[in-house]
């Protein structure tokens, strides 16, 4: 079973539209067909970010995160590739808990390692559209 771990900017996503791509992920996995997890800071960034930019639609953020698994990051853990200081702790967790995927809207610093699982100890990262396309999905 395919291990999906999303970015903040993915649960911002969901949350601000509920009929988009990124909740159609999260409602794939409700029904069984991934599994998803998270990183705190993930879930603090989006709820951050929805504060500041969505307030109203903030409360959507809580339903939608009972589907998905919360995991820690070990900030001591190497990281594989050059990220910023702030997207190696997404990284970090997704290696941690053993996603297959990591799935970002962030192409400017994940874009160079996007479909390139050899240089990510294997992890796939892609955004939703390219990973949903990958499934066979819209």
């Amino acid at each position: 079973m395919k291990r999906l771990f999303l970015d903040a900017n993915v649960l911002f996503t969901a949350a601000h539209n509920p009929t988009g791509k990124a909740a159609l992920v999260i409602e794939e996995g409700i029904r069984g067909r991934w599994a998803l997890a998270t990183s705190r800071v993930a879930v603090d960034e989006a709820a951050h970010d929805l504060r500041l930019k969505y307030p109203e639609v903030l409360p959507r953020l809580t339903p939608l995160l009972a589907a998905v698994r919360v995991v820690p990051h070990r900030p001591d853990r190497a990281c594989p590739v050059e990220l910023p200081a702030k997207d190696r702790p997404i990284l970090q967790a997704a290696l941690d808990c053993g996603a297959t995927h990591l799935l970002t809207g962030d192409v400017t610093h994940f874009g160079p390692y996007m479909n390139r699982p050899q240089s990510v100890d294997g992890l796939v990262i892609q955004t939703v559209g390219d990973f949903l396309r990958s499934q066979g999905l819209p």
